[in-house]
């Protein structure tokens, strides 16, 4: 689009922000039509010319020059009415990744619109899971996922962010309509460096996911020093269980308290934690995680976690090597990873082990295996941006009983939106 008709769209925008403004271009004169729209935006700051004092309006703009100028009115925003809010809002939503080459802050787009922000994922996924016989035996099964996040900004310290799921299994005979708020959470931020979380969260520990809940339900509280981040939380286990569950009452009561020590160190990324789940869960975790980075884009990494209050101190361990990185933006990026997984019973939260292999392999609920092993592969293309193909195997899956485990894989199409 020539240039000058996209500025006279966008002299719209700011109407009523400027009076009327002398034109500082050698080559738009007063008989052009958009004379006054090019006059306004300069004195506003919104557009420049070149060196030579021209604004050459006949030549077409570029995204990234348009950027520049959407970049421009965002800082100008709190003189906008709400439906120059509205357009200036569709327009940065377009041009995000343009803005955020410019070091544009693409998320400040979130204190816009109803002081609402939307997003989400899905997924379709094809695999083989165990059945719940005990046989070992594998079976097929075809599910979809969808999960919509919303960020809403109360003021300029203070978010709440709800998460909604609906899960599918196409090859069941029914499949009842069940909806829920997954995660419900509001973060008091208190400065740069401290803020706490409250309500239904993402409890992610650890390097490879390995020890995961999603929906915890307490407090966190999380300092940032310096490259250091700590974590110190207090609350209840709901999707998965830690230690032994048949302590876990009608009334929930699975409380535990979290420490955690977290950050980078060059090509170093570490975690360190404490989980005490005190006499209500037989649960007393230590564990730690560690990625190291090294060059031509090969990674190691590993998990270590003990529960030292369960009976035999039962504990959970993993370690791989990783090559490549897929990034979401850029289709055709990948990536590789192959590990080794020695998982106890009482020793990860029951809801954490890898999709391909549930927690029932080491069933926290009674089930007669107290101990698995296994090799997984995983891998992940970049098909289209914001379209990821995951696929993972695992193989020579072992147990504490004479159960002959299949083998089990999972392919998955993954949508970020």
């Amino acid at each position: 689009m020539k240039k000058i008709l996209t500025l006279a769209a966008i002299a719209a925008l700011t109407a009523g922000v400027s009076a009327y403004a002398a034109n500082p271009f050698s080559d738009v004169t007063p008989d052009d039509w958009a004379y006054q729209a090019v006059s306004d935006l300069s004195d506003q700051g919104v557009v420049e010319g070149y060196p030579d004092g021209t604004f050459k309006g006949e030549r077409n703009m570029t995204r990234y020059e348009l950027a520049q100028i959407i970049a421009r009115l965002m800082a100008k925003e709190d003189q906008l009415n709400a439906e120059q809010r509205a357009t200036l809002d569709k327009l940065a939503g377009k041009y995000a990744d343009e803005l955020a080459n410019l070091g544009v802050r693409v998320s400040n787009l979130e204190k816009k619109v109803g002081n609402i922000a939307w997003s989400g994922n899905a997924r379709m996924r094809f695999n083989q899971s165990y059945k719940d016989d005990g046989s070992g035996d594998a079976k097929d099964k075809w599910d979809g996922r969808m999960k919509i996040i919303a960020k809403a900004q109360v003021n300029d310290s203070t978010t709440v962010t709800g998460r909604l799921r609906y899960d599918m299994n196409f090859k069941a005979a029914d499949n009842p309509d069940h909806v829920w708020m997954e995660e419900l959470k509001v973060n008091h931020q208190f400065g740069d460096n401290f803020g706490v979380t409250l309500g239904r969260q993402d409890l992610f520990l650890g390097q490879t996911g390995t020890e995961f809940d999603d929906e915890f339900d307490g407090a966190i509280a999380t300092a940032a020093l310096g490259k250091v981040n700590v974590d110190l939380g207090y609350g209840r286990l709901i999707a998965g269980h830690l230690g032994d569950p048949s302590k876990e009452d009608t009334k929930n009561d699975n409380e535990m308290f979290l420490g955690r020590v977290y950050g980078d160190a060059g090509r170093i990324s570490y975690d360190v934690e404490y989980l005490d789940g005190k006499d209500s869960l037989d649960a007393r975790l230590f564990g730690a995680g560690l990625t190291a980075r090294l060059g031509g884009d090969f990674n190691v990494f590993g998990d270590y976690y003990k529960n030292t209050e369960y009976k035999g101190d039962p504990y959970t361990w993993t370690a791989g090597l990783g090559y490549g990185h897929a990034d979401w933006k850029k289709p055709g990026t990948w990536d590789l990873s192959a590990q080794y997984l020695h998982a106890e019973k009482g020793s990860f939260i029951d809801d954490a082990t890898y999709n391909v292999v549930p927690a029932s392999v080491v069933d926290t609920d009674g089930g007669s295996a107290s101990v698995a092993k296994y090799w997984l592969a995983q891998g992940d293309v970049i098909l289209q941006k914001n379209v990821k193909l995951h696929a993972e195997y695992a193989f020579d899956v072992k147990t504490d009983t004479d159960t002959d485990y299949d083998d089990l894989w999972s392919v998955s199409l993954n949508y970020i939106f």
